[in-house]
């Protein structure tokens, strides 16, 4: 039977009803609700964080009928009522000094009408206060809170920092009143993106605990391979089928695309699940997460802290600056790993230290491409194009279309960038040779002035070397030197060595020089 995927559904109720598939998550629900008492969780945007609240939204209201034939139904043999205050954030715009006041004071006047107000709470926070307290007193239990996307107000307004200061200024106090009606309060849980520190919007709820480095829930939002395989059999058997694959070829291109997120040193494999069901529900791969659209503050952020692209292939991170984006201006890599963009691929036990990656190509060829106009300059505006035309440039052998394609990149190189030439060019120079990975073999090394790279196809090797303010004959030259061309001597495939001299004053790439072998 036909599956019924919940693509962009978020209430449990409609997906138990409306007979959606559904992973079962209720176990891990279950160890939440019991085992403490006030949670935050970060993960990326599309994982399932405003799913997870509508089940603890349903659980907490005794919704026992929801969860028929679920590991919850079995756990659970009370099923008490209490009172929820559920905020989402997730639906306003914020870009004005009232966008969030009027978000918060909706939701107040709301709870307000249910639970009463007296005249002297004039403030959001005793606003909140008095709301909390009276529903505990007049239900006879203590209250459930649960927020959704607490930080999108924050996240909107990056870069502008006198409303980012008003909107930690007024959360920061909205939220802490939590820590001082604890004894009303049974359970409460944050979500987001990132993870704004203690020293900011929590400062006053310091008594959360953050699971989003949690071994215990690191599979809470997500998709496991066990899953995928034990809940999604036929539809792989299915996929594979109308894409002409094999079912072993069909989950490894599944693990290819979509897997690949950690958010433990020890956690399993998690899969996307806004990919996996997309891809099931369309019968086909695709860039569906990352098409759902980047914010441009991350390509911002890279830029003003003159982040080297090449540290992607090699980055490392400790703890705790992975749990707090509190200095993206000049470090951008925790947003990048909260934001899903980077994740944990390793850790040194020794020095407490991650190493990070793109989790799968799905990000890694979505967010390359997405760099490539924010970098270069595209005489056709079109990425896809360009792309298309470097790869077929290489294919044929048609070197100096490639390189001119490659010196045109350079053309009216913005002057932030200009100031900084060698870390531009460096730059650019990894968005093409990532870009160019994706459907050659491709090998590239950087160090202070100088990048050589390494380009295969069935027909063509080509080896080069680029410099800055050197000659392109020193470049040659370096390529004999040091014998780059040696491990292909005996290869039967067309070779070109190639020279490439980028120049300051030029703001580009002043010559070329092509040898045949």
């Amino acid at each position: 039977m036909k599956k019924n995927y919940p693509i962009g559904i978020q209430s449990f109720e409609e997906i138990r009803k409306g007979n959606y598939c559904y992973i079962d998550k209720t176990a891990l629900v279950y160890k939440l609700a019991e085992s403490g008492k006030y949670y935050f969780l970060s993960r990326p945007r599309r994982f399932g964080k405003s799913l997870l609240i509508s089940t603890l939204e349903a659980y907490f209201q005794g919704r026992k009928e929801l969860f028929e034939g679920l590991s919850m139904g079995k756990l659970e043999k009370e099923w008490t009522e209490y009172p929820i205050l559920h905020l989402d954030l997730n639906a306003q715009k914020y870009d004005t000094p009232d966008s969030l006041y009027d978000m918060l004071n909706d939701m107040l006047c709301g709870w307000e009408s249910r639970y009463g107000t007296r005249p002297s709470e004039t403030s959001l926070s005793l606003r909140f206060q008095g709301i909390i307290q009276r529903a505990a007193e007049k239900t006879g239990r203590n209250v459930v809170i649960l927020i959704d996307e607490y930080d999108k107000p924050m996240l909107q307004v990056i870069g502008n920092d006198e409303l980012m200061t008003d909107y930690r200024n007024t959360l920061k106090a909205f939220y802490g009143v939590m820590k001082s009606c604890d004894k009303y309060i049974k359970f409460a849980l944050l979500t987001g993106v990132t993870k704004f520190s203690k020293v900011s919007v929590f400062s006053d709820l310091n008594n959360l605990m953050d699971i989003s480095m949690d071994n215990r829930f690191a599979s809470l939002c997500g998709i496991t391979e066990e899953e995928l395989y034990r809940d999604f059999k036929e539809d792989i058997i299915e996929l594979g089928e109308k894409n002409g694959m094999t079912e072993k070829e069909t989950k490894a291109t599944l693990k290819e695309m979509y897997d690949g997120y950690h958010f433990t040193e020890k956690s399993e494999d998690i899969y996307n699940p806004f990919s996996l069901l997309n891809t099931f529900a369309q019968m086909r791969f695709g860039s569906y997460w990352f098409e759902t659209g980047t914010p441009t503050f991350l390509v911002e952020l890279l830029k003003h802290s003159r982040y080297n692209l090449y540290r992607f292939t090699e980055e490392m991170a400790d703890a705790d600056s992975l749990e707090s984006i509190d200095t993206m201006y000049i470090n951008p890599v925790p947003i990048l790993y909260q934001s899903g963009y980077l994740t944990i691929k390793g850790y040194d036990k020794e020095f407490r230290a991650y190493y990070l990656g793109f989790p799968n190509k799905e990000v890694e060829e979505g967010f390359t491409r997405f760099l490539l106009p924010c970098y270069a300059h595209l005489n056709t505006g079109n990425s896809s194009f360009e792309i298309m035309s470097f790869v077929k440039d290489i294919r044929k052998g048609d070197v100096n279309a490639f390189l001119q394609r490659l010196q045109s990149f350079f053309s009216d190189t913005p002057y932030e960038l200009a100031r900084d030439l060698e870390l531009h060019y460096q730059n650019v120079l990894f968005i093409v040779f990532k870009l160019l990975g994706f459907y050659t073999q491709a090998e590239y090394h950087t160090s202070n002035g100088r990048i050589d790279m390494v380009v295969k196809t069935d027909k063509y090797i080509y080896v080069m070397e680029f410099k800055l303010d050197g000659t392109a004959e020193e470049a040659l030259q370096q390529i004999h030197d040091k014998q780059y061309a040696l491990p292909f001597a005996s290869d039967s495939r067309k070779l070109y060595k190639i020279g490439v001299n980028f120049s300051e004053k030029m703001r580009g790439i002043e010559k070329w020089l092509i040898e045949e072998n």
